[in-house]
């Protein structure tokens, strides 16, 4: 085992400020171990500054109050700052409605977020590995995702001002944890990674062990899957954003030629002639269809997408009319209805 771990440090410019974000769990640890053994390197060459970042998130009382301390000890030996930041999680979800998972993420991005716009840092790291990837594709194909979905997480996530870097994404968390027990460095474990009633947890530990018995090399290939989808994806959005200027109508014919664009919130209207969807080959026509629909703030699932098709003609539904003055109520206030010529998108709250 090396005295530190590879890492992608392909996306770290120079002049950069990086800050790891370290919950004190074993990955994000030796992430900013291995950071520190290479800022010296990096700071001769790059000029590049190393910071750190941990959020309370107002769960799990005394134990996460003990990570807090570690954290805080941890960065005081390898003399970093640390930016900390303390949230409650419970009240975001009473407000918002999310999970406990969702709502922890967005308070973490949102701070990562605070931290770049006031210009303590460029770029904010995390610890996510190809262990968690392997999970995360999982859990998205087990919930219907479409391919931007199994992409999963991305290497970076681009901000309005600044980047969040995931440079862990090839490294298995086996080789993390042999890595910190070589320099003999401790680090925390969260104990309801152990709770199976949360979705990842129950997959890592039930499903993911399952599954390796008819493929050992499961993880590699799902994060495999993960990066294919990500450049399919990326191909498309490239496609679509050449193709869509030219296929959506803005608003709703009006007598005597023209078209209505309203300005009033929640009344956004757009169209697609049906003779050029049938020119498109069935991927990229569900794909438009789906664009239309985003560019209405509106998400379509499988189904609803199906029945769009059915709706247009474009595959048989008995349970949809694929005729002239026809109509679906769809979820997100989006409706659809077929004229003679079109198919018109549009919000109705």
């Amino acid at each position: 085992m090396p005295s530190s771990l590879p890492f992608d440090r392909s996306n770290i410019q120079p002049g950069d400020r990086i800050c790891v974000a370290i919950s004190g769990g074993a990955d994000s640890v030796a992430l900013l171990f291995t950071l520190h053994s290479a800022n010296t390197t990096l700071r001769e060459s790059l000029g590049v500054g190393l910071s750190a970042v941990h959020v309370h998130h107002g769960l799990r009382g005394a134990e996460a109050d003990a990570d807090q301390q570690f954290v805080e000890d941890l960065c005081i030996s390898l003399d970093l700052p640390l930016h900390l930041h303390r949230a409650s999680v419970p009240e975001r979800v009473i407000q918002t409605g999310e999970t406990i998972e969702e709502a922890a993420r967005a308070v973490r991005y949102d701070f990562f977020t605070t931290l770049i716009d006031s210009g303590h840092t460029d770029s904010v790291l995390t610890a996510h590995t190809l262990d968690d990837q392997a999970e995360t594709v999982l859990m998205k194909l087990l919930r219907g995702a479409w391919t931007e979905g199994l992409s999963a997480i991305h290497p970076i996530l681009t901000l309005p001002r600044g980047k969040v870097l995931r440079p862990f994404l090839n490294t298995r968390r086996s080789d993390i944890e042999a890595f910190l027990k070589q320099i003999k460095q401790p680090w925390r474990e969260d104990s309801t990674n152990k709770d199976t009633t949360f979705t990842r947890n129950k997959i890592r530990r039930e499903l993911i062990p399952q599954l390796r018995t008819y493929n050992p090399n499961l993880d590699q290939t799902l994060a495999n899957l993960a990066e294919l989808a990500r450049e399919e994806e990326s191909r498309w959005q490239a496609e679509l954003s050449r193709l869509l200027p030219q296929l959506l109508l803005p608003g709703k014919p009006v007598r005597g030629g023209g078209r209505a664009v309203s300005t009033v919130p929640g009344q956004s209207a757009v169209s697609i002639e049906l003779d050029r969807l049938r020119a498109l080959d069935p991927a990229l026509r569900r794909r438009v269809l789906r664009a239309a629909a985003r560019q209405l703030g509106a998400r379509l699932s499988f189904d609803e997408t199906s029945r769009l098709l059915s709706l247009c003609g474009f595959r048989p539904d008995p349970a949809v009319a694929a005729r002239t003055g026809a109509s679906l109520h769809l979820s997100n206030h989006l409706r659809a209805a077929r004229t003679a010529r079109e198919l018109q998108l549009f919000l109705q709250k």
